[in-house]
């Protein structure tokens, strides 16, 4: 059996909400900017960031159940940025695998802002 693998463009990491105009707003806070595109109703995106890109969804069955790892290179200037947007920091741990920083969004989506540690920086 012969394999082959994934040819990926772009990973979208997720999340979902029951409320698409408030998320909306707490999102962009969090991105720093609007989303790029909302190309069918109850999703926006944001793209080009990385390789990566973030949608949020309308879903009221699902909402708040998401997990969002977002790397940083500084984790100290996001979460300063964050503050002055007023998104408040729930939980940060750091140890040998780098920093992490966890925020919620109103629904209640963790988002995770990891810093790897200087010998990764680049992986």
């Amino acid at each position: 059996m012969t394999t082959t693998s994934i040819t990926v463009q772009s990973i979208f990491a997720s999340a979902t909400v029951s409320n698409f105009d408030e998320a909306l707003i707490w999102y962009e806070k969090l991105m720093g900017r609007p989303a790029d595109s909302k190309p069918i109703p109850g999703m926006a995106q944001w793209r080009n960031m990385g390789g990566a890109g973030l949608q949020v969804w309308k879903d009221d069955k699902r909402a708040g159940n998401g997990i969002i790892t977002i790397v940083v290179p500084e984790l100290e200037v996001e979460l300063e940025r964050l503050s002055r947007q007023g998104l408040q920091l729930a939980n940060k741990i750091e140890g040998d695998f780098g920093r992490v920083a966890q925020i919620f969004d109103g629904e209640g989506n963790r988002i995770n802002l990891a810093e790897p540690p200087k010998r990764f920086a680049n992986n």
